[in-house]
């Protein structure tokens, strides 16, 4: 996710529908193979907002709030693990980011109110675009697979929640290699689970962050900025970036 996250959480607490961008390619990037195959971060795929609008209902008024600081201790906490040697997953950094941003805040976080938070990261559903977008894809040959910080247990609960079962070849975790997006390390999966050249696999993440790991890595990047964000000053940029995966289905038509 960006690291402009007070923009993205004031949007999701206000229930705002996200940024109008079209596809936009940039003009001094581009992709020189084929593109045989995709691997998605999770939340191009899974829409998140509903955990931060649990938190508003849960703490009226203080929802965004939270949200804030819990979006950020969050990351923080996963790269600071990874990056220290004390990793942590996913689910384990968040719920800890969630403790210290309530005590932080002094908001009353009772047993149950965490873990009604915490369990809506296992309800998460697709966006109104994943289906036929990932369908398309499927049907022009195109491999899919999901790359992600998430734990293969939220993976796997939200792509039933979504009826994508048997779309994607691979489900990878970067748990399986205790550590986290962008160290390289975590893009390699792909590469080895589709025994593919990096630059036949696009990257398709969330965050603008993720993004400029990914591109820097070596894969060409369609970023799906459903927030309307800027690009981030971290020295990579993406090749095209789009509002939904129905401008990436137009981006890999074209690029064929």
């Amino acid at each position: 996710m960006s690291l402009d996250r007070r923009e993205f959480l004031s949007l999701i607490a206000a229930g705002v529908t996200t940024g109008l961008m079209a596809s936009v390619p940039l003009a001094h990037a581009s992709i020189n193979s084929k593109i045989k195959a995709i691997a998605f971060d999770a939340f191009p795929i899974f829409d998140p907002r509903p955990v931060f609008v649990l938190a508003e209902q849960l703490f009226p008024g203080r929802g965004t709030e939270l949200g804030n600081v819990w979006r950020t201790r969050q990351f923080e906490y996963q790269w600071l693990r990874a990056l220290s040697g004390h990793y942590a997953d996913f689910w384990q950094a968040t719920e800890d980011a969630l403790e210290f941003s309530c005590e932080m805040l002094k908001i009353d976080l009772t047993a149950d109110k965490r873990k009604q938070l915490m369990d809506s990261y296992l309800a998460l559903k697709a966006w109104p675009d994943v289906a036929p977008a990932l369908q398309s894809l499927k049907n022009d040959g195109i491999r899919l697979a999901i790359l992600s910080n998430a734990t293969t247990k939220i993976l796997d609960v939200g792509i039933k929640n979504a009826e994508l079962g048997g779309v994607f070849e691979h489900v990878l975790s970067t748990d399986e290699i205790k550590t986290y997006k962008p160290n390289p390390r975590a893009y390699q999966m792909a590469v080895d689970a589709f025994n593919l050249k990096r630059e036949e696999i696009l990257f398709v993440p969330f965050a603008g962050w993720d993004a400029a790991g990914a591109k820097s890595f070596g894969y060409p990047t369609f970023w799906v900025n459903r927030l309307n964000l800027p690009v981030e000053k971290l020295g990579s940029i993406p090749d095209s970036i789009g509002k939904n995966l129905t401008d990436l289905v137009g981006f890999v038509k074209n690029s064929r």
